[in-house]
């Protein structure tokens, strides 16, 4: 029969793949198309992956156990658009693993073409020459390879996974313009020699590594005096069990999983429960665990449980007013942006919980999982301000239950903001709200002004390391030494005649002197009026937001 794997093989697995990746997500970053320091790709990775090493608490010699729990810590973790496609890809292969505790090259490929149909599913119009491609050709070569174990199915997909990466600049002209495969696709196979490489059956392998690398949630030890003699119980418990149904007790076969959901509804809510074989998982936020363990243990017993006080960690993380629950209300608006100035903008034009993050520093689903909490909203408008977030945003809306939650398609700060200046507080339908936020985004233009990391030929433009370049979107429109002249060289290729007014950002390079001729420039030379905000982002020098 050959090689096969099971829970404990898979953990080592995952274990070594984070250890790759950690060991090269330097290089990953630097596979940026655009020559500007947001090459963020192999962090964005990582820290997904970091989600499912972090989920294996608890060895399990079943691998539908461990791959779904693998497969949970990533949907929870993922960030930027690789990520998200990383987190479904590996949840298709959990859902392709289901019945499985162990499986051999057959069952692989089977879970794996899984993998790649939730992997595309995740993209609206999915783009060939990137990760998915690989992950289907290397998949399908791996499929068909007839491969006698494990060890040559991960064989197989690592040899064809590499042709297809090399492939990709065909694919995708930016990437042969910029000189570079796909980002994303070079994780992918990184991530897999990584668990190929624990095939090799050594037990004595350095996994002390894993130690110093990032958390998933980066969560800070608990300070248990934040809960003292007099503290009240506030929040609750967060309840976690792992049942294993006894046919004893009841059938499992057809054991009907809503007899647990319907109950943990009148003790509880943040409810999640599945069952995955004989086992059942169960989450839910009580104040009486004790009942919740009373009528799980009606059925089976219990494999593993955590129960932690919710009150004891809200006293410890809390931070500021903003980490407190609001009264719940119609709606609400939810916010990704960085730098202070920047945040700062956004409350004040009507952002109820800002979302740490943006370019260089994409937030994870479980990030905006927590906002939509805070806001505590009946329904939620989100805005993501950059492309690269928007998966993660749309991933958290799908996973969230106690709101409407509406992602608006804003891919750039200029798109939020121009969006959020629409605001009619006499507006009372969701859709009438939401359709006056899209019709604010039409016609904005964003500019930035970034210097660049390395020398490129970018639309006939060469651009040299350490130039500052302005650019729309893709589109470079200046290439500078200094960042003062690539700016205003920038504002003389925009076309001002479909707007008037214009909002210029600057950043934590820039001086407040330089802005202000910046603004003089603008101001007599297009007939625009400009305001100026002090936004302290790192990365782009200056941000120009067109209205």
């Amino acid at each position: 029969m050959g090689k096969q794997i099971d829970g404990v093989a898979y953990s080592n697995m995952l274990k070594r793949a984070a250890i790759n990746l950690k060991n090269h997500a330097g290089e990953i970053n630097d596979l940026n198309v655009f020559p500007i320091p947001d090459g963020d790709t192999g962090d964005n990775m990582l820290l997904t992956l970091m989600g499912g090493v972090d989920a294996l608490k608890e060895e399990s010699t079943s691998l539908a156990e461990v791959s779904r729990n693998v497969a949970n810590g990533m949907l929870f973790s993922a960030r930027g658009n690789s990520g998200v496609i990383l987190s479904q890809f590996f949840d298709g292969i959990a859902a392709g693993l289901s019945e499985s505790d162990v499986a051999d090259s057959h069952q692989l490929g089977k879970a794996f073409r899984v993998g790649v149909k939730h992997a595309y599913n995740a993209v609206m119009k999915p783009t060939e020459g990137t990760i998915l491609t690989v992950a289907h050709d290397a998949t399908e070569f791996a499929c068909t390879n007839k491969n006698k174990d494990a060890e040559e199915f991960f064989g197989s997909f690592i040899e064809e996974g590499k042709r297809s990466l090399d492939r990709t600049p065909d694919l995708l002209p930016m990437l042969k313009k910029a000189g570079v495969v796909d980002s994303g696709a070079a994780g992918l196979i990184c991530i897999v020699e990584g668990m190929f490489s624990a095939l090799d059956g050594d037990k004595n392998y350095d996994y002390t590594q894993l130690d110093s690398m990032p958390s998933s949630n980066g969560a800070a030890e608990i300070d248990l005096d934040a809960f003292n003699e007099d503290s009240v119980l506030e929040f609750g418990y967060c309840t976690e069990l792992l049942v294993r149904l006894q046919n004893a007790k009841t059938d499992i076969e057809n054991f009907d999983i809503s007899l647990i959901t319907d109950f943990l509804q009148t003790v509880g809510d943040s409810i999640a429960a599945f069952k995955t074989g004989s086992i059942v998982k169960i989450h839910v936020h009580t104040k009486t665990p004790d009942k919740v363990l009373a009528f799980c243990q009606q059925f089976g017993e219990f494999l593993k449980l955590k129960i932690e006080n919710m009150t004891l960690q809200h006293n410890s993380t809390m931070q500021d007013e903003e980490t407190e629950k609001m009264e719940r209300k119609a709606y609400g608006v939810v916010a990704v942006a960085c730098g202070e100035g920047i945040q700062n903008t956004f409350r004040e034009i009507g952002t109820d919980v800002i979302v740490e993050g943006g370019q260089s520093m994409n937030p994870s689903s479980e990030d905006f999982l927590k906002a939509f909490d805070k806001v505590n909203a009946d329904t939620i408008f989100v805005f993501p301000n950059n492309s690269n977030v928007i998966l993660a945003a749309k991933q958290a809306a799908q996973l969230y239950s106690k709101a409407d939650v509406r992602i608006i398609n804003s891919k750039t700060i200029g798109d939020g903001y121009a969006a959020l200046t629409m605001t009619d507080g006499e507006l009372t339908d969701p859709d009438e709200v939401e359709a006056l936020f899209n019709m604010g985004m039409e016609n904005v233009i964003t500019a930035e002004v970034s210097q660049c990391v390395r020398d490129a030929d970018m639309q006939d433009v060469q651009v040299h390391k350490g130039d500052y370049i302005g650019f729309v979107g893709k589109n470079i429109l200046s290439a500078m030494p200094d960042r003062k002249s690539a700016t205003m060289a920038m504002c003389d290729k925009i076309d001002w005649k479909l707007h008037d007014i214009c909002i210029l950002i600057n950043g934590v390079d820039s001086t407040l002197e330089e802005t202000e001729e910046i603004k003089n420039y603008i101001e007599s030379k297009h007939g625009i009026e400009v305001y100026c905000v002090e936004g302290k982002q790192e990365i782009y020098s200056y941000i120009l937001i067109a209205e």
